[in-house]
């Protein structure tokens, strides 16, 4: 599968311009690198978060698709809902087959907290739709609450930093090894600066015949506390610090997409952002090498995984 930019260039977007997106935000060059890369007709739907939020302040919406928005935890039981009508209705000779694919789009707190159920009972029962998760690690519509998917030490509103809290303190989910272990023909991770690896993925994963889940990290500028002109960087920085690793699992073998060289140090991370200036300070630096070597244990793990020399 070979993802051609000048045919990008040249098609309409699913997502049309004139959104209510914060400036530099990574969820909606997301979404349409999505939409870019399926080339068949499209059914969207998006739980309640950001991306419904800044698409479709009524009267408006930014969709050039149909587009179906539901509450925060029940998306994709909503999209396999519409996903079985299609089928049944191709069954019963009402339609014609055009080769629809169906996409759900959740934020982290949707997908990793209050929306896990539904998705794991939608990936059980096997139906053929794509899940996203824009992953922007906390709950940044609400209030940048943390959710399951903010990092170890980074502070949000409900992890404040001070002399007795030194921002959150748990490990976040590893929520793509929890979608692959419900046996799911195709998952994996992606990042917006890596356009290419990005569409590809989607293609493979429309291309299931069964439930796939992509897991694609979202530079929040709001959240995270970074000039609005460095999402891209940031993004590449994830990937070469191994905090967020470009890989994929197709029928449970595991595909590592991306090896950084050198692998960068987390301190590059730490620097990038506003949310975790106060684990710079000396008396944190406990915390830092915790947080090292946490890194360092899930990029041997993945390694392992996918079979790759350390």
């Amino acid at each position: 599968m070979a993802v051609k930019l000048t045919e990008i260039c040249n098609q309409e977007d699913g997502l049309a311009p004139g959104h209510r997106a914060c400036i530099g935000c990574g969820e909606t060059i997301i979404a349409r690198q999505i939409l870019q890369a399926i080339d068949s007709p499209v059914v969207a739907a998006s739980s309640t978060g950001c991306l419904e939020i800044v698409t479709s302040p009524y009267p408006f919406t930014s969709w050039r698709i149909p587009w179906i928005h539901n509450a925060f935890e029940n998306v994709a039981t909503t999209l396999a809902a519409a996903e079985t009508a299609y089928r049944v209705l191709i069954k019963q000779g009402k339609i014609e087959d055009r080769g629809i694919k169906f996409v759900a789009f959740g934020g982290d707190g949707a997908t990793y907290d209050i929306g896990l159920q539904f998705i794991s009972g939608v990936i059980d029962r096997g139906h053929r739709l794509l899940y996203v998760c824009l992953n922007n690690e906390a709950y940044m519509n609400t209030g940048i609450q943390r959710s399951g998917a903010t990092p170890m030490g980074a502070w949000t509103t409900t992890t404040p930093v001070g002399r007795v809290v030194p921002g959150k303190r748990e490990n976040r989910k590893d929520i793509t090894a929890i979608m692959v272990a419900h046996d799911i023909p195709y998952a994996a991770q992606v990042a917006p600066h890596a356009w290419r690896d990005l569409m590809t993925k989607v293609q493979k994963a429309v291309a299931i015949d069964g439930p796939s889940f992509i897991n694609a990290l979202c530079p929040c500028p709001r959240g995270w506390r970074y000039d609005t002109d460095k999402t891209i960087a940031l993004s590449k920085l994830a990937a070469e610090t191994c905090v967020w690793p470009l890989y994929e699992v197709i029928d449970g073998e595991w595909k590592l997409n991306f090896r950084p060289s050198p692998k960068r140090p987390i301190t590059d991370w730490f620097q990038s952002q506003g949310r975790f200036a106060h684990l710079l300070r000396p008396e944190n630096k406990h915390l830092v090498d915790e947080i090292q070597e946490v890194v360092d244990r899930e990029w041997e793990r993945l390694l392992e995984r996918c079979k790759v020399a350390g």
